[in-house]
């Protein structure tokens, strides 16, 4: 039974305005090319496929297989292309190319000068199997695709291979648009789920908007009764996704796993990382430094640097960037085990005990973005950029900056304060905490703004600008560009 589609409206209206441009022809070229890329098991197939159910029009969808012998591909990618109901599938019928050139030429034929949309999925494994693809790609996209009617959309999960397909000096370079698929909002989320902003967000933390947890979260269920269903079984998608998604990128025991658990468990400093990722001693910092960096330009890691108008470059912190992988090294990599003999009320006692602490520095994340998708509004019209700021000894620690750039700014708008907290309001003494500790951030003044979020409410009568759950929900909800509030 086909699940239900939720969500993606604005990936959607992407995908259909890049179609709309194909059938009516707004360009020089008639053709139009896409590459689409996003971690895996965010939903990116599932994307592609209710986009070309929506469209009415004929399309080919075809998926590489790693490791597979390179003639056997272009054989069913021909195949594909017969049982798509394209014009001129049986001028290709039975071909076998002998090359990509070949196969991608019969799909110039197939189409029969008719509106369609081509899906290449896991366009490295293509590129990894023949070395000749990305030029025959480029080749026949130029004398023959590009002319033709076609939304050709090239996925890819190696967010570094995919965006190495746009360099200049690559075949395809400077050929297509480009698009990230990132998990779900947390609108989705909220919308989803059916809970109130407060849960959606604690639902985001859980699920990371990955779109196959999500769907396994019943609506209206509560955070406990959610995770005590999905830790009772260890081939819940909440429990199963976390080590289906590492084990293509990151194999368990190798350098880069180690220090991505390193990080996941709470490190976040270059030195602490090294200190508990070697193996009796530090792990070098020739080792480190490009883990770290892959680590990055993946995307599974976020390296930030505190924001003000100093330049602080060498005091960079670390986190998992992906909210639910985050959670599941935290949590969920050692309730598999719990799960699997039976005892899953032991993994939910373990979350107990830290979910508060743990989702208090989670949370900050999701709330500097929504800020940040809010703004800039009417009261902070030049404020693009919302970040922390810290020192080297974390005190003071200051959860929100706002301002004009990314570090260094030229000018901070506002700081603030978060506390996350059930049935404890923001309060005075809060306020006087962050007032304290904004005067060592370069760049704050006396008359710079002071900002509060909280999960449970304010103290009535502090002189902060004040957000709370809904506001960081409609932040998602509203279109971007225009004011949240």
């Amino acid at each position: 039974m086909a699940t239900t589609f939720s969500g993606r409206a604005p990936d959607l209206r992407i995908l259909d305005d890049q179609l709309r441009s194909v059938v009516e022809g707004r360009h020089t070229t008639r053709g139009r090319a896409l590459i689409m890329s996003g971690r895996r098991r965010v939903g990116k197939s599932r994307l592609v496929q209710e986009f070309c159910d929506r469209s009415k029009l004929p399309y080919v969808i075809f998926q590489a297989t790693r490791g597979r012998a390179p003639a056997a591909e272009r054989r069913d990618f021909v195949e594909a292309t017969v049982c798509a109901g394209l014009p001129g599938a049986a001028l290709v019928q039975g071909s076998e190319p002998a090359d990509w050139n070949g196969a991608l030429r019969a799909l110039a034929t197939a189409t029969a000068d008719s509106p369609c949309i081509v899906v290449l999925d896991e366009v490295p494994w293509l590129i990894e199997q023949d070395q000749e693809f990305e030029g025959a790609l480029q080749t026949v996209w130029d004398r023959f695709l590009s002319a033709q009617p076609i939304l050709l959309i090239l996925v890819g999960s190696d967010l570094t291979m995919m965006e190495a397909l746009q360099e200049y000096g690559r075949p395809f370079f400077g050929r297509s648009a480009s698009m990230t698929i990132r998990p779900l909002s947390l609108a989705d989320v909220a919308e989803m789920t059916r809970l109130p902003a407060a849960d959606a967000v604690d639902a985001l933390l859980i699920t990371g908007g990955f779109p196959e947890i999500v769907q396994s979260w019943e609506p209206e269920s509560s955070r406990l009764d959610f995770l005590r269903r999905s830790l009772d079984s260890p081939l819940s998608p909440l429990l199963a996704a976390g080590e289906l998604s590492l084990l293509g990128e990151f194999p368990a025991g190798t350098h880069a796993r180690v220090v991505l658990e390193v990080i996941g468990a709470g490190e976040r400093t270059f030195g602490k990382i090294a200190e508990k990722a070697g193996n009796n001693a530090a792990l070098p910092s020739g080792t480190l430094a490009p883990i770290l960096k892959t680590l990055v330009e993946k995307r599974v890691v976020a390296a930030e640097v505190p924001l003000s108008t100093k330049p602080e470059d060498k005091n960079k912190r670390y986190r998992v960037a992906d909210h639910y992988l985050r959670f599941w090294l935290s949590f969920l990599q050692k309730a598999v085990a719990d799960s699997e003999r039976g005892r899953p009320d032991v993994a939910l006692r373990r979350i107990e005990r830290s979910w508060t602490a743990w989702r208090g520095r989670a949370v900050e994340p999701i709330i500097r973005e929504s800020m940040a998708r809010a703004l800039p509004n009417d009261r902070w019209p030049d404020t693009e950029e919302v970040g922390g700021w810290w020192n080297r000894q974390n005190n003071p620690e200051i959860d929100l900056v706002g301002a004009d750039r990314a570090p260094p700014a030229k000018h901070i708008h506002f700081v603030g304060s978060i506390k996350w907290l059930e049935q404890r309001r923001f309060d005075r003494h809060d306020y006087d905490e962050l007032t304290r500790g904004a005067e060592s951030v370069p760049g704050v003044t006396g008359r710079t703004a002071r900002v509060a979020v909280s999960r449970s409410g304010f103290e009535p009568g502090l002189p902060v600008e004040q957000w709370g759950p809904d506001d960081l929900l409609a932040a998602w909800r509203a279109v971007p560009g225009q004011a949240a509030f």
